[in-house]
């Protein structure tokens, strides 16, 4: 049994997972099952639906009209580094906090936008997890057909950055970026075979038998130090394709 995890990195990690696939080649998808957190469920979701490697890089690599400015990360990174004096538990808990106490833009906006990126919304017959945490006690749910969640709900929902972007309500109850929980969420694969881990945020996570591929030192410097600026996606695509290439 093989598995692809497709990690968090913002508008840079959806690009330059693009990027690293189409070098690897269409054998990189032939796997059982593809596990996307936050940035990975947008690439899951668009490379299991029918789009092919070739027109999801020419997606990322077609310059976009001019945007409002990127987020600010220095809260958020400032929040995350303070966090890892917290227990995991607590620490998402805390995160939590901040992602409902934030002023984003309204919910629905939010899942507009994502549902503008998405070649479908409905969930692919290739089988798919999308990770997220509920807001209230941290805890994480792998959203995938079986699980009576939209496409669009559960695609928003990972990719919902506390602080940044509002959490997506869901039977209920509202969920964050899976990525507070790790930046790949390796582990919830590791009973598989064969696992390629696709890291533009490297986590801890230690899986013995899975080739991990993050970031060489031209894939970093496309992707600068603010993943969430449009102005990375274009550089960062052509960065992964050349480090795809080069690892096939």
């Amino acid at each position: 049994m093989r598995a692809l995890v497709l990690g968090g990195g913002g508008i840079a990690g959806i690009a330059w997972e693009t990027g690293i696939l189409h070098g690897l080649g269409p054998s990189a998808l032939d796997v059982d099952i593809v596990i996307g957190t936050s940035a990975g469920s947008a690439v899951a979701a668009a490379l299991t639906s029918g789009v092919s490697l070739e027109d999801a890089f020419a997606q990322q690599t077609t310059p976009a009209p001019a945007t409002a400015p990127a987020p600010s990360l220095e809260k958020i990174i400032a929040l995350f580094t303070t966090m890892q004096s917290f227990p995991p538990d607590e620490a998402r808990r805390k995160l939590g906090e901040l992602a409902v106490a934030a002023e984003t833009m309204p919910e629905d906006q939010w899942k507009r936008l994502i549902g503008a990126g998405l070649p479908s919304h409905e969930w692919p017959e290739r089988k798919i997890g999308v990770v997220a945490c509920e807001v209230t006690t941290g805890e994480t749910r792998v959203f995938d057909k079986e699980s009576g969640v939209d496409l669009l709900s559960a695609v928003s929902a990972s990719c919902a950055v506390p602080g940044v972007f509002p959490p997506v309500t869901i039977d209920g109850k509202r969920y964050m970026d899976g990525g507070v929980r790790t930046t790949t969420n390796a582990d919830l694969v590791q009973d598989y075979d064969e696992i390629l881990v696709i890291a533009p945020i490297p986590d801890a996570l230690r899986i013995p038998h899975a080739r991990v591929i993050t970031p060489d030192e031209a894939s970093l410097a496309a992707m600068t130090t603010n993943v969430l600026d449009p102005a990375t996606r274009v550089p960062s695509a052509h960065a992964g394709l050349a480090q795809g290439k080069a690892l096939r």
